[in-house]
């Protein structure tokens, strides 16, 4: 048991991970190729990943809807419209002019847009709580918060033609490199993870233990 739980999975996550990291460094067409059908075996695994979560989706949902749990509603409504919308698609298709456009353009566009715009005064408490000027650094970043977010609506230029000026400065230098800075560490620390993994020293992919 313990051969098929955990070697062979480390043995396959070892091999994979050293081809495929050697790949990138050899220009030939047989490892472009390999790139190639492993990419079309990644859309076909992600695709039965896609039926896996909606089958999950469904079965956790019709469960609450069977026991009555507190927001079972809540369920019958999202499975309802997962069937419905579904269906419709299927047979009639999603072009323009389909019942599933005019859902989605009437329904779910609408609602990802007051989605979003009540997102806005979430962020906007959040940023009061976290922005209070209590130290130094504090205080610099609600200034610059404030130049920037004014710089990017009409009143700014209003009140002076330079907030504009000094809010794309601040978004495309200072705010440009403090990103860069997070995505070199983030990608230093995929390929901590990566090696960690080819080399079986991370295994919670597994499931847990050793």
């Amino acid at each position: 048991m313990a051969l098929v739980k955990r070697r062979i999975p480390l043995a396959l996550a070892f091999c994979l991970g050293v081809v495929f990291a050697i790949q990138y460094y050899v220009p030939h067409p047989v490892s472009e190729t390999v790139l190639t059908r492993s990419n079309l075996w990644v859309i076909i695994i992600t695709s039965f990943s896609i039926v896996l979560g909606l089958s999950s989706l469904l079965h956790i949902h019709i469960g609450k809807m069977r026991t009555l749990a507190p927001g079972w509603g809540y369920s019958a409504v999202l499975v309802a419209s997962l069937v419905t919308t579904a269906a419709l698609g299927f047979v009639l298709g999603k072009d323009p002019g389909s019942p599933v456009f005019w859902i989605y353009t009437t329904m779910y566009v609408p609602l990802s847009g007051t989605m979003f715009s009540i997102l806005a005064f979430f962020i906007a408490s959040a940023a009061y709580k976290a922005f209070r000027a209590r130290t130094l650094e504090a205080t610099i970043l609600l200034v610059a918060a404030i130049v920037v977010m004014l710089g990017n609506v009409p009143i700014g230029f209003l009140m002076h033609k330079y907030i504009p000026v000094v809010g794309n400065w601040i978004y495309q230098n200072p705010n440009m490199a403090a990103q860069r800075g997070i995505l070199l560490g983030l990608s230093l620390s995929f390929v901590a993870t990566s090696l960690k993994i080819i080399f079986g020293i991370e295994r919670a992919y597994l499931g847990g233990g050793d």
